[in-house]
C-alpha cells in the first residue's frame, strides 16, 4: 500500500504537521478499539481534512470557545464524532488524552455523538444524519440577521461579525431529506458565508452506496444556486490527499459571497489501514488488532502501543492557540473601533450576550377586552406586530403559512436578497419575516441553527398536524435545550371543513412525550399574550404555542372571582373558583376547551356542586412548580377531576387519577363546521357535566375507577369509520 504524506506545500505543513495527522489516525483506530464500538473509518481518511480546518482555516481560540468572533464548526457526519474530538484534544479546547480512551463510556466528554454544552468546542448536537446540515443554514442566516442588528453599513468582509460556518457532511446526510429542504433555502438566501465539505467516499453501512444513492450531487448542489467544487483524491492512479487542493478550494469558496459553497471531496474511507481502506466494515465497527496493527505500521508507529501522542506533536499543535491570539487581537482592534463607533449598538450587543431582556419590554404586549371572540392564532400575531419595536432579536416566520400561522410582524421586511423580493413580499439581506416554503423539517433544524448561534430569538410556525414532519429537529432542541419557538396554529378538530388529515387529535400527547419541551395551549387571548412572555423570559428549552382557528371567549380577568393570565407562567391556575372554596370536583382544560368547562361549572354550580375551573396552558410548566402551588391548584384531597381536551387523553391520566374522567377525542375527526364537529364527537358542556357527575360518584365509591375506554383504536375518519 501507498501512503504517502498528505501533499501540502502551499500550505506550509511541516513534519510535525503531518505526523499530527497520522496521530489523529491511530488515536481514532485506538479509541474505538478500546470501547469496542464506534465510528474509525471516517475519522481516519478525514485526518487531513480535519486538521486543515481546525489549525490552518478556521478562526477560533481554544482558550474562549464561546468568543464572539470565531467561525462555527458543524459535524453533520456525527457518528464520526471522533473527526472533531480529536481535534479539540490536539488544539487545547479542554479534551486530553485521557477523555478519548473513555470514548462512548459513562460520564466521558466524549459521548457517541457529539453533543452541546457537554463537550467544549461543539457548537450542536449532531447524531441523526442531516439535522447537522439543516442547522447550519441557520447558523448562518443568523450570522446575517445579527450583522444586520449590528453592522449593517460595513462592507462585505470588514465587519467584526463578518465569519464562516463551516460543515462536514457525509454520504448519509445528503440521503436525508432535510438536508435537501435546507440547502434549497440556503440557496435562495445565498448564504455566502456557509462552506459544506462533502466527504464523498461511496460508503454507508448497508456498503457501497451505489445501491441507493446514485444521484449527481454536484448537480442538485448547482441547481439549488450553490458554489460547487470538486477535489478527488483518488485521482491519478493512486490516493494522495492533497490538502493543497482542498485548501484552495476552500479559499475559493470563502471569496464566493453571493452563494453558499459545496466542495465534495473523494476519500477513501479507513486509508491506509491495511484489509480495511474503502471497506464499509470500518464504517461502523472496530477495525481489529490486526488492521490497527497494520496501520501503525504503515504510518511508522509502535504497534505494541495505544493512545501514542508525541510531545513535540502536541506541543506544536497546542501552539494554534499563540496564533489564535494574535488572529484574536487584529479581530479585538475592528471590534473596539465599532463599539466606540456605535454605543448604542454596543448597549444592544452586551444585552443580546447577556440574554437579558428590555427593561419594561412586557408593557408593549396588548391587553385584549373581555366579551370579544378572538382566535389565539390572531391574538398570537397581535402580540408578534406589538414586541417587533421593543424586541429586535425577536424574528420569524413560517412555513408558507403566514396568512394562517398569523407569523408575520406588521411592517417588517422579508429576509432575503432584495431581488427575490414578491408583490406580497418585500425586503433584504438583514429583513426579519423569515419565508421557509413548505420545508417543516428544515425548518426545525434552521430554528435550532439561528439559537444555537447565539443573539436572536427566531420562532416558526406551521399547522399543528405538521409537527409531526418536523419532529426530528424539534426532539434535538429538546435534547439540547435550546429555546426556539413553533408556533403551531389550527391546534385541534376546530380547524373544521379540513377534515381528518389536517385535525391533530393525537398531537397534544405526541409533543408532550418529548423530555424538554413545553407544550402551550392557551384558552383565549390574554393567556396567549402571557404565553409569549413567559416564554420569552425562560432560556431552558423550547416552546410550542398551540393555537386555535377558530374563534374562543376572552374571559374577564381579576374581577368577579376570575383569575388573571398572569398563571400562565405557571402552568395551570384558578380560573374560576368553586362558590364554596372546597370544590366538590376540578375541571381542567386547555385551549378552546376551557369555555366548556367554564359553562359546565355554571350548571353544575346551579345544581349545588361546588366546581373549580383550572385553566392548564402547560403541564410541563405546572410540573416544574413546587408541591404547595400544585396543591393549590390541584387538591390532593379532590378526587372528583375531569379534563377536557379534543384530542386523545393519553397525557391526562395522572393528573385525573382513579376517579378522575376525561372528556376527549379518541378517533380520528371528519370534513365539517367545527360546531358540528364538536357536537358530533361529543366534546360539549353537556358532556363535562355529565362526566363530572361520574367522576364525583366514582371518588365515592359508588362507581368503579375510569377503565381503559379512552384508548384510541380506531382507523378510518369520525363520520365514517373504517
Amino acid at each position: 500500500m501507498n501512503a504517502k504524506a498528505p501533499l501540502a506545500t502551499t500550505v506550509g505543513w511541516s513534519d510535525l504537521d503531518v505526523r499530527a495527522v497520522d496521530t489523529v489516525r491511530v488515536l481514532a483506530a485506538d479509541a474505538v478499539e478500546k470501547v469496542g464500538n464506534g465510528h474509525p473509518g471516517t475519522a481516519i481518511s478525514l485526518a487531513p481534512a480535519a486538521y486543515l480546518l481546525y489549525q490552518n482555516v478556521m478562526r477560533h481560540d481554544p482558550t474562549d470557545p464561546h468568543w464572539l468572533g470565531r467561525d462555527r464548526f458543524v459535524l453533520s457526519a456525527g457518528h464520526s464524532s471522533l473527526t472533531q474530538y480529536i481535534q479539540l484534544y490536539l488544539a487545547g479546547f479542554g479534551l486530553e488524552l485521557e477523555d478519548l480512551e473513555a470514548l462512548r463510556t459513562w460520564g466521558s466528554k466524549t459521548p457517541g455523538h457529539p453533543e452541546y454544552r457537554h463537550t467544549a468546542g461543539v457548537e450542536i448536537t449532531t447524531g441523526p444524519l442531516g439535522q447537522g446540515l439543516a442547522s447550519s443554514v441557520g447558523f448562518a442566516m443568523a450570522a446575517r440577521r445579527e450583522r444586520g442588528l449590528l453592522d449593517p453599513e460595513a462592507a462585505p468582509g470588514t465587519s467584526p461579525f463578518d465569519h464562516f460556518v463551516y460543515v462536514i457532511a457525509s454520504d448519509g446526510d445528503l440521503q436525508e431529506g432535510v438536508t435537501s429542504e435546507a440547502s434549497s433555502i440556503a440557496g435562495t438566501q445565498e448564504l455566502g458565508n456557509l462552506v459544506v465539505l462533502w466527504d464523498d467516499n461511496h460508503i454507508s453501512i448497508e456498503g457501497d452506496t451505489q445501491i441507493a444513492f446514485t444521484e449527481d450531487v454536484l448537480k442538485r448542489y448547482e441547481s439549488y444556486g450553490w458554489h460547487v467544487q470538486y477535489v478527488d483524491w483518488t485521482a491519478g492512479g493512486e490516493y494522495r490527499e492533497d490538502v493543497d487542493a482542498l485548501h484552495a478550494a476552500i479559499e475559493a469558496a470563502k471569496a464566493v459571497t453571493d452563494k453558499p459553497s459545496f466542495i465534495g471531496l473523494r476519500t477513501l474511507i479507513a486509508w491506509p489501514t491495511p484489509g480495511k481502506t474503502d471497506d464499509h466494515s470500518s464504517h461502523g465497527s472496530k477495525l481489529g488488532g490486526e488492521a490497527i496493527k497494520g496501520l501503525k505500521e504503515v504510518l511508522g508507529f509502535d504497534p505494541e502501543k495505544s493512545f501514542d501522542v508525541a510531545p513535540e506533536v502536541i506541543a506544536h499543535t497546542r501552539s494554534l492557540a499563540d496564533r489564535a491570539a494574535t488572529a484574536r487581537a487584529a479581530w479585538q482592534e475592528k471590534f473596539d473601533a465599532w463599539a466606540a463607533a456605535n454605543p448604542e449598538r454596543k448597549a444592544l450587543l452586551d444585552r443580546l450576550v447577556a440574554g437579558e431582556l428590555p427593561a419594561g419590554w412586557a408593557d408593549a404586549l396588548p391587553q385584549f377586552p373581555a366579551g370579544k371572540s378572538v382566535a389565539t392564532r390572531a391574538a398570537s400575531g397581535e402580540v408578534l406586530s406589538a414586541l417587533a419595536p421593543v424586541l429586535p432579536e425577536l424574528w420569524g416566520g413560517s412555513a408558507d403559512l403566514a396568512g394562517s400561522n398569523n407569523t408575520t410582524m406588521k411592517g417588517e421586511p422579508s429576509f432575503l436578497p432584495a431581488h427575490r423580493s414578491s408583490h406580497e413580499f418585500s425586503g433584504d439581506q438583514y429583513g426579519r419575516t423569515l419565508h421557509f416554503g413548505i420545508r417543516e423539517h428544515a425548518m426545525g433544524s434552521i430554528l435550532s441553527g439561528i439559537r444555537l448561534h447565539g443573539l436572536t430569538r427566531p420562532y416558526g410556525g406551521t399547522f399543528f398536524t405538521f409537527s409531526d414532519y418536523m419532529r426530528g429537529a424539534v426532539r434535538l432542541a429538546a435534547l439540547m435545550g435550546v429555546n426556539a419557538t413553533y408556533v403551531w396554529t389550527h391546534d385541534s378538530i376546530g380547524l373544521g371543513e379540513d377534515g381528518p388529515t389536517h385535525q391533530p387529535v393525537e398531537h397534544l400527547t405526541a409533543v408532550r412525550a418529548i423530555p424538554g419541551l413545553a407544550v402551550v395551549r392557551p384558552a383565549d387571548a390574554n393567556e396567549t399574550a402571557h404565553a409569549w412572555k413567559a416564554t420569552l423570559e425562560r432560556s431552558d428549552g423550547p416552546v410550542a404555542l398551540v393555537l386555535t382557528r377558530q374563534n374562543v371567549p376572552t374571559f374577564p380577568r381579576g374581577e368577579d372571582g376570575w383569575g388573571t393570565a398572569d398563571g400562565v407562567a405557571k402552568g395551570a391556575y384558578v380560573l374560576r373558583d368553586a362558590s364554596t372554596g372546597t370544590p366538590d370536583v376540578v375541571l381542567i382544560a386547555t385551549g378552546s376547551e376551557v369555555q366548556l368547562a367554564v359553562e359546565a361549572r355554571e350548571t353544575l354550580e346551579a345544581a349545588g356542586v361546588a366546581t373549580r375551573v383550572v385553566s392548564a396552558p402547560c403541564l410541563e410548566w405546572f410540573a416544574e412548580q413546587d408541591e404547595a402551588y400544585r396543591e393549590s391548584v390541584l387538591p390532593s384531597s379532590v378526587r372528583a377531576r375531569v379534563s377536557v381536551e379534543a384530542g386523545i387523553a393519553m397525557s391526562w391520566d395522572k393528573i385525573v387519577g382513579d376517579a378522575g374522567r376525561s372528556v376527549s377525542l379518541e378517533h380520528y375527526g371528519a370534513s365539517a363546521d367545527y360546531q358540528t364537529l364538536y357536537r358530533e364527537f361529543g366534546i360539549t358542556a353537556e358532556a363535562v357535566v355529565a362526566a363530572a357527575h361520574e367522576s364525583i360518584a366514582a371518588a365515592r365509591g359508588a362507581h368503579a375507577p375510569a377503565d381503559a375506554a379512552a384508548t384510541p383504536t380506531q382507523s378510518g375518519t369520525g363520520d365514517l369509520p373504517a
